[in-house]
């Protein structure tokens, strides 16, 4: 349903206005959908509107060689000038991890520091938006 425009929110419905004037339903967020990286680096800005807090899972899912990821939250009133909102712990290896990020912004990213010895480390980071 990519660029329909909703002209009012449903009754029922939780959500945001976007920048482009269409509504978008709080729930489900995907902050990185299945990323591998080598080196490090920030993904890309994720728009959710005035949704204060995110509840997000940082789940590894395969690696190689013996990497360490440390994934930092970034928030941003305007998409270019970002803060830190908070952190997961130092990944080493495949598991999760579930946290709440209260204080966001209208948009977040990741900024992820890759480690450690020929890494190269699989991931996803989702949740919702509360």
């Amino acid at each position: 349903m990519s660029g329909e425009r909703y002209d009012r929110p449903g009754q029922n419905g939780a959500g945001y206005w976007d920048s482009h004037n269409r509504f978008v339903s709080a729930g489900k967020v995907v902050i990185a959908g299945a990323v591998t990286r080598t080196t490090t680096g920030n993904g890309p800005a994720v728009e959710i509107g005035d949704m204060g807090t995110l509840r997000l899972r940082l789940n590894v899912t395969a690696t190689e060689g013996t990497p360490t990821l440390d994934i930092t939250l970034q928030t941003s009133k305007d998409g270019s000038t970002w803060r830190t909102l908070g952190t997961f712990a130092q990944a080493t290896g495949e598991g999760s991890e579930l946290k709440s990020f209260p204080g966001c912004d209208r948009y977040v990213r990741e900024a992820a520091t890759v480690g450690g010895s020929d890494p190269s480390i699989t991931y996803t980071i989702d949740g919702e938006a509360v």
